[in-house]
């Protein structure tokens, strides 16, 4: 399904296909779509927020084949400038068949398309973690990082966000983790070259690794950009409902700070200024 918003004819416009590893809640789709739509929808919206404001195009391609999905070739990319993969409630570190699959065509485009954007949500953002040689497991807590959340900024997530204050706030829903950061070591010489940091842009007291950054190539969150509050009191539902939430007084409490405001529009917004820079930005 192909969207587009485009507030003029000549605004630049950021082509994006959204690899979607889930499915929302049945009343969320019934409300707001597939996670593909709803990426799109908030991306528009910090699109036009832009200086000048940008055109935001997407597509969307469910991935998880195991339940009739397909993984897209290489040439399905060729008229976008990156991709974005959202939530899941997969395991990152998981060698499901379609997951293997998925790191063998985003390697291949990491190499071949060395203009190409890559941006991860939650499992998105694991998962590429792991693509550069980064490792994925449970918090060492065992518990869920879930609901409203505070993240403190390091310098560069600052300089991101263009935040004075030190700390942005956003929706969790997450155990797993990436507990050791990918490097260009890690990566290897095809993926990244020697001199190439790999930047964490904040983290919190549960999760060290809150977000990833290299310049004009990587954008990750591990919080969710675009939960509303039903969206929020849904998923954790979802994960209830599953087995993987077990502590109930604890989804409780998350669920009661679903309706907080938070900082997703900025942090969309970041990712567009990392495609074009707008008149007040520096570039990063």
């Amino acid at each position: 399904m192909d969207q587009t918003y485009n507030p003029t004819q000549l605004a630049p416009v950021i082509r994006l296909m959204v690899l979607e590893t889930d499915k929302p809640h049945p009343d969320t789709y019934s409300k707001r779509g597939s996670f593909g739509q709803i990426i799109h929808t908030h991306f528009a919206k910090a699109g036009r927020a832009h200086n000048p404001p940008l055109g935001v195009e997407t597509d969307q391609v469910f991935v998880v084949s195991e339940q009739g999905g397909r993984i897209p070739t290489v040439k399905d990319f060729d008229r976008f400038d990156g991709l974005l993969i959202t939530g899941s409630v997969y395991d990152a570190h998981g060698n499901n068949e379609w997951i293997l699959e998925l790191l063998e065509l985003l390697k291949t485009l990491w190499i071949k398309r060395t203009d190409f954007h890559f941006l991860g949500v939650c499992f998105g953002h694991q998962l590429l973690a792991r693509l550069l040689g980064g490792s994925i497991a449970p918090a060492p807590s065992q518990d869920w990082e879930l609901g409203h959340c505070r993240i403190t900024l390091t310098p560069i997530g600052q300089h991101l966000f263009r935040a004075c204050e030190q700390h942005i706030y956003l929706h969790q829903m997450h155990q797993d983790q990436v507990v050791s950061p990918p490097t260009a070591a890690s990566a290897g010489p095809d993926m990244l070259s020697p001199d190439t940091e790999v930047a964490c842009w904040g983290y919190s007291e549960h999760t060290a690794v809150q977000g990833l950054y290299i310049p004009n190539r990587l954008f990750t969150t591990q919080a969710h950009l675009a939960f509303d509050e039903d969206m929020v009191k849904r998923q954790i539902q979802i994960r209830v409902e599953g087995g993987g939430i077990k502590d109930l007084v604890h989804a409780d409490r998350a669920a009661d700070t679903a309706h907080l405001e938070h900082d997703g529009v900025e942090v969309a917004k970041a990712i567009l200024r990392s495609f074009v820079y707008d008149d007040d930005a520096k570039q990063l």
